[in-house]
């Protein structure tokens, strides 16, 4: 992919898809390294699909034979010289605590590391397309934290959809700010 806000974009719609409520997308960055880490409380992976679920060949999805979320993230990882990492109980297993973290490394100095990207449209759009679903974003830049947890939205909205047209500008304008200051 062209920038990673479009892989969080893809990481985060599978988690939906397997039914989380609450997702976190954690970003930790420093002049060497960013970490992407990925937590939902979905139904989770058995161990046959944990195998499996960074092959390109591998895919729960019906429209189409391939899935290309977790490889691209992985491949685009190891190419500077980081990893992926993808830990998950399945609901099966555990019906109080399940769900999947998946964690990714990319060094940045690296002639191969794909750009951020625009995380403020991508964080907006999962919050306008799942307006029901819970989200936690925290970006830390050195010593800065960019934070926005639609549960605290939520709470001081009473009732007012997360995707109408005035919330989803207040919370790029929210984190564009954040990211300014």
């Amino acid at each position: 992919m062209k920038e990673l806000s479009l892989n969080i974009l893809d990481i985060a719609e599978n988690s939906v898809k397997a039914k989380a409520s609450l997702t976190e997308i954690s970003i930790e960055e420093t002049d060497e390294k960013l970490t992407l880490t990925f937590t939902d409380n979905g139904t989770g992976m058995t161990e046959e699909t944990l195998k499996t679920v960074t092959d390109p060949f591998y895919t729960t999805r019906t429209t189409r034979k391939v899935g290309m979320g977790l490889p691209l993230l992985k491949l685009e990882a190891e190419m500077t010289g980081g990893g992926v990492n993808v830990t998950s109980t399945h609901i099966s297993e555990d019906s109080i605590n399940h769900g999947t973290v998946v964690s990714a490394v990319f060094y940045k100095n690296h002639i191969d590391f794909t750009p951020l990207g625009d995380v403020i449209e991508t964080v907006a759009t999962l919050i306008q397309g799942h307006p029901d679903t819970d989200f936690l974003f925290v970006h830390k830049i050195n010593e800065k934290e960019i934070r926005l947890d639609t549960r605290e939205l939520r709470e001081v909205l009473e009732g007012i959809p997360l995707n109408t047209y005035e919330v989803i500008k207040w919370i790029k304008e929210f984190l564009k700010e954040q990211y300014i200051n």
